[in-house]
């Protein structure tokens, strides 16, 4: 990095280049990931208790 002016003026020009998401791609993008969220702790919820259950049954038989 030889001179740092020309450096700072080349990151504002790449800084303009960039395409922001809208408000509504943002609401939908975090609108996805609390969806997905809920459905995998669900899905680890019931997975868990079916585990649960026959760890159960296997502990019983083995008294």
């Amino acid at each position: 990095m030889k001179n740092p002016i020309k450096f700072i003026q080349e990151v504002k020009q790449e800084a303009f280049k960039v395409t922001w998401p809208t408000w509504k791609e943002t609401l939908q993008g975090a609108l996805m990931v609390f969806a997905m969220a809920v459905v995998m702790s669900i899905f680890f919820l019931l997975l868990d208790q079916v585990l649960k259950f026959f760890l159960e049954i296997l502990l019983k038989v083995s008294i």
